[in-house]
């Protein structure tokens, strides 16, 4: 990808996102000081994913950004550990962060396409909107990760991620939007 982040400006965000996070769990205000690094002033959207032992704790992110990426990268780590209705009932415990593993998903602008089957697999990612409301997105790795086929990965998000009926990308009852990652996490060596 295009204008990819330094290992260096990739380190200093995760380390970002592991201060944010930690503070989040333990109810403590977050001490992100100000990065004052070029590469992490671009406004750019992005997701922070967390995990434990392989299982999802926590995935939010935007698409677009008014804030340096640092700044972005800081607010959606805290997010997805505390505002992911997902776990509302399994909140993240202090427990969880040395088992917990960062990966953070730095987006392109999107792209809306004309026929969804141009998407590409573990390429892009896909964004749904729904003709009369409702939208989801997946990010490209989900595809892969869970070895679905172009109509899956489509049927998949609409249904459950945007609240669709699975075919509304097929009958025009959607418009689906593209763009890529840039996707980078902690070494899981990092929770032994």
């Amino acid at each position: 990808m295009a204008g990819e982040l330094s290992p260096q400006a990739r380190q200093k965000l995760l380390e970002i996102a592991r201060r944010s996070v930690e503070a989040a769990v333990r109810g403590e205000r977050p001490s992100v000081p100000a990065c004052d690094d070029p590469e992490l002033q671009a406004q750019r959207g992005c997701f922070v994913t967390l995990t434990t032992r392989g299982r999802l704790r926590g995935c939010l992110g935007c698409f677009t950004a008014r804030q340096p990426l640092w700044r972005v990268v800081a607010d959606m780590a805290r997010a997805s550990a505390t505002e992911d209705s997902r776990f509302f009932g399994q909140p993240l415990t202090r427990h969880d962060l040395p088992d917990l593993r960062i990966e953070i998903s730095v987006l392109s602008p999107m792209t809306k396409i004309a026929n969804p089957l141009d998407i590409e697999l573990g390429v892009h990612g896909i964004y749904v909107v729904g003709r009369h409301g409702g939208a989801g997105t997946f990010l490209p790795q989900v595809a892969t990760e869970h070895r679905m086929t172009k109509e899956q990965f489509l049927s998949s998000c609409c249904a459950h991620k945007a609240g669709l009926p699975p075919d509304a990308w097929r009958t025009g009852e959607a418009e689906v939007f593209t763009y890529t990652a840039e996707v980078f996490g902690e070494e899981p060596s990092h929770t032994d």
